[in-house]
């Protein structure tokens, strides 16, 4: 469990669920996988507002430059500073500090398709989404795109929600299901449920590496896709 935020440095962290009833029973969870669940999405950083998935993604993308510290800090780096970064849908609250870098552009659906990106090959240093690709109806070739769009060495840094006990399914032929709020869940319709084999997707779609960064197991973690 993180004493800091590691994205503004805050010792103020609260913890709130956020799950719902209906939402627990289209999953299946058993209540280990209800906790540390709620506890990603719901632990999170009073002052930044950045919850555990956020944190876990702020350090996969620090760890993968080689930095040590906070990621409000990094934001500022030289190093930083020079990458061309596409985001795709606002990755939570680390836009705020991602718009801090003079070279970041931002792009949301349904303007910005991650099955057919409008961005020219090798164009970007580091693409980042997150809890995104569970909505993407072909995961495989959205993340080929975003690997398509990366410079040779490029990195896509990504969460997604992971039950680490199961392996990935396809929610094709089962009832919709929805990650949005309770009272308006109309465009977060669910393609995928990603399971402990969800590093997969990232090999398939060409990608030469695939990390898998933690702030805290099982409830938070980062992919970091290199090209």
């Amino acid at each position: 469990m993180p004493a800091v935020c590691p994205c503004c440095g805050s010792t103020q962290l609260r913890d709130q669920p956020v799950l719902w009833q209906a939402l627990i029973d289209e999953w299946r969870l058993a209540e280990h996988e209800v906790a540390y669940i709620n506890r990603q999405q719901g632990f999170h950083c009073a002052i930044c507002s950045s919850n555990m998935r956020c944190m876990a993604l702020a350090n996969g993308i620090m760890s993968y430059f080689g930095y040590e510290g906070l990621f409000r800090d990094f934001v500022q780096t030289d190093r930083a500073r020079s990458l061309r970064v596409l985001e795709i849908n606002q990755a939570a609250t680390l836009t705020p500090f991602l718009k801090a870098l003079p070279h970041h552009s931002l792009h949301c659906y349904p303007e910005c398709d991650m099955l057919n990106l409008v961005f020219e090959d090798a164009s970007w240093d580091l693409v980042v989404h997150s809890d995104t690709l569970e909505h993407v109806q072909h995961p495989v070739r959205g993340l080929s795109e975003c690997r398509r769009v990366l410079k040779p060495h490029g990195a896509c840094a990504f969460t997604v929600p992971l039950i680490v006990d199961r392996l990935t399914i396809s929610r094709e032929g089962l009832p919709p299901s929805y990650h949005g709020s309770p009272d308006n869940p109309a465009d977060c319709l669910v393609h995928s449920e990603f399971g402990a084999d969800a590093w997969k997707h990232v090999l398939l779609a060409g990608f030469s590496e695939c990390r898998i960064s933690t702030i805290e197991h099982p409830t938070a973690h980062a992919f970091v896709a290199v090209r």
